[in-house]
């Protein structure tokens, strides 16, 4: 597939939504860390275009007390790719998270 040629107008655009979209994802971590929201508002925003593209290994390295190392070793033991991310999560997955990380 060949990338499409954009205008300079284009090509802004498209770098200021893809900043817009980083924000609102280090947004939901820095809530989610601090309390603000928990791990279940997470999951129910995954339907959300921007958190929904946040990786799952992400959502659980933020949260307090785990790391790269834990959500590791959790993601393998759930049989959750580490590509994954929030929209893909089928059902008994997330079922699964949420038992293993409450």
């Amino acid at each position: 597939m060949a990338i499409p040629q954009l205008s300079a107008e284009e090509r802004q655009a498209a770098l200021e939504k893809a900043k817009a979209a980083r924000i609102k994802r280090a947004q939901v971590r820095d809530d989610l860390k601090s309390g603000k929201l928990s791990l279940e508002d997470v999951l129910g925003m995954k339907d959300d275009p921007v958190v929904g593209r946040m990786k799952v290994s992400t959502l659980i390295e933020t949260l307090p007390g785990y790391g790269k190392a834990k959500a590791e070793k959790i993601m393998a033991e759930l049989k959750i790719a580490e590509s994954r991310r929030l929209k893909g999560l089928g059902e008994r997955q997330e079922a699964a998270l949420l038992d293993r990380l409450r």
